[in-house]
């Protein structure tokens, strides 16, 4: 089963604000859609799909690179994560389409230079998704997403490397003290969610190809992650008969005993695919 985070809650007015903020005032989601742009080779763009694209933070990255010409598509299947967007983003550039992922290709008006989503391919229907970009992209158009450590299966040195426990650990050991949580116990052979095997394999059936791949580390500090985990969708523990106010609770005995500027360290995997060039 995935997380509670995966399909609930990202339409509500309080998850959409408290994640537009989020956005604002700390720089995970804005640096993971820099590098995400970047590699999406967008000098020449004329028009770029941002898939899944919320409250419009990798939009914004896009619009960065993207010349004066471009064009791009905010797509996201959650009307409030764009109400919020639009109170801040006015670019004359950009369109928000208000749809699931997997229909992308029903709203796309002309052949894409490139599609970028950033951390959210885990939610969509994999196969159908990667079809449906295969369809809009043009020949030798790229493909570009990441895909967070922990469903991908991969680790960062960075990551590994960490001393002392992660909040998420002190969050089930405070529940567990002063609620009775009893976490789950996957087994240890549960495999990933989604890894790089499997989204090769995706691509593969879609029609694409697979350019590179990276294990990167994105850095950040206990207050960052502590924030992210207000936003209601992230809140923890998972499962649990919790109201959002306990695990706000819970999470903040938890960050008590830790030292804000402590450094944390996600790991994500990112992979650049193509529509191959046509005759090739």
């Amino acid at each position: 089963m995935a997380p509670h985070d995966a399909v609930l809650g990202w339409n509500e007015d309080t998850t959409a604000e408290a994640y537009a903020a989020f956005t604002r005032d700390f720089p995970m989601y804005s640096a993971t859609s820099r590098d995400l742009a970047q590699r999406a080779r967008l000098t020449d763009s004329r028009l770029v799909l941002d898939l899944c694209g919320g409250a419009g933070t990798t939009a914004a990255a896009i619009l960065e690179l993207a010349p004066l010409q471009a064009r791009v598509i905010s797509l996201d299947n959650a009307a409030a994560m764009q109400r919020a967007g639009k109170r801040t983003m006015t670019d004359p550039r950009l369109t928000w389409i208000t749809a699931p992922a997997e229909d992308l290709a029903a709203h796309v008006p002309s052949p894409a230079d490139a599609v970028v989503c950033n951390s959210a391919i885990w939610k969509t229907d994999v196969p159908a998704v990667f079809a449906a970009v295969h369809q809009v992209l043009r020949s030798g158009g790229r493909f570009v997403f990441n895909i967070g450590g922990g469903f991908a299966g991969v680790s960062h040195p960075d990551e590994t490397g960490r001393t002392g426990p992660s909040l998420n650990t002190l969050i089930r050991q405070i529940a567990a003290r002063d609620y009775g949580y009893t976490p789950p116990r996957p087994g240890a052979d549960t495999p990933p969610k989604l890894p790089l095997e499997a989204v090769t394999k995706h691509l593969s059936a879609a029609g694409m190809t697979v350019l590179e791949t990276e294990i990167v580390a994105q850095h950040s500090t206990m207050a960052e992650k502590k924030a992210w985990l207000t936003i209601p969708v992230f809140a923890r523990p998972d499962g649990g008969d919790f109201t959002h106010e306990q695990r706000m609770d819970i999470l903040n005995k938890a960050y008590a005993l830790t030292t804000p500027d402590t450094a944390t360290t996600t790991s994500w995997l990112v992979v650049v695919a193509q529509r191959p060039r046509e005759g090739r």
